[in-house]
């Protein structure tokens, strides 16, 4: 198992994926959001949403087979998304609790987080390892997105646009962050993949791949833009 010496408490959970259905994505219920907790599962490569309506409870924990990633020379970009990306300003972790809010926006469909999932990720990036990567425009959030970053994964839990392409372009600068020294062990977990997210080079692979993927990308060292403060 890897640890990590900033690891702020130790988790009285196990996920065992050696156990788990090939093609089934739910792979637990119960457990919590302790900080312990949700970093344990994203080392063993789970992650939590809640099975009831609109992300309520109970809790499940989730490891899609097949899995979403976004290949960090996999990217792509088209030539009227470069033009965008131009238009706006990439912030790191300046106004982390606006994006989660705007991301749990209750008019969005397909809704899921809760007020208990938004404080759970709250005290991670309190404690330096839930990070935003913000879209700006005059000094206005339009777009961003939110994820966990450990070592040398980043998992992507949801993002936002309020004006055309902004969380395209959080997305392109994410994957800029992840490439910056070139260490392909890196590793961009999106979950599932979407028809939206295989336009920009999504892929799926199975969840044996997946795990031979983390335990790489866990090894290699985090961006120094992601960096424990």
């Amino acid at each position: 198992m890897i640890t990590d010496p900033l690891e702020p408490i130790a988790s009285r959970y196990a996920f065992d994926l050696s156990v788990a259905v090939p093609g089934e994505d739910l792979i637990g219920v119960g457990a919590d959001l302790e900080p312990g907790t949700l970093l344990s599962g994203y080392r063993a490569g789970v992650f939590p949403m809640g099975l009831g309506r609109h992300g309520r409870g109970p809790l499940g924990w989730w490891s899609p087979d097949p899995r979403g990633i976004l290949p960090i020379d996999g990217l792509k970009i088209s030539r009227s998304l470069r033009r965008s990306a131009a238009g706006f300003e990439i912030r790191i972790d300046t106004a982390f609790d606006d994006v989660v809010t705007a991301c749990a926006d209750s008019r969005r469909p397909g809704r899921w987080i809760t007020p208990r999932i938004a404080e759970g990720y709250r005290r991670l990036h309190d404690l330096g390892w839930a990070h935003s990567v913000e879209c700006w425009r005059e000094d206005r959030l339009v777009g961003g997105l939110y994820g966990v970053g450990i070592g040398g994964l980043f998992a992507g839990e949801s993002m936002f646009h309020r004006e055309t392409d902004a969380s395209k372009v959080a997305l392109v600068a994410l994957v800029g962050i992840l490439a910056e020294d070139g260490d392909t062990r890196r590793l961009l977990d999106v979950q599932w993949r979407t028809e939206h997210l295989a336009s920009l080079g999504v892929v799926e692979i199975s969840r044996d791949d997946y795990r031979r993927r983390l335990e790489a990308a866990l090894a290699a060292p985090r961006p120094k833009q992601l960096e424990t403060r």
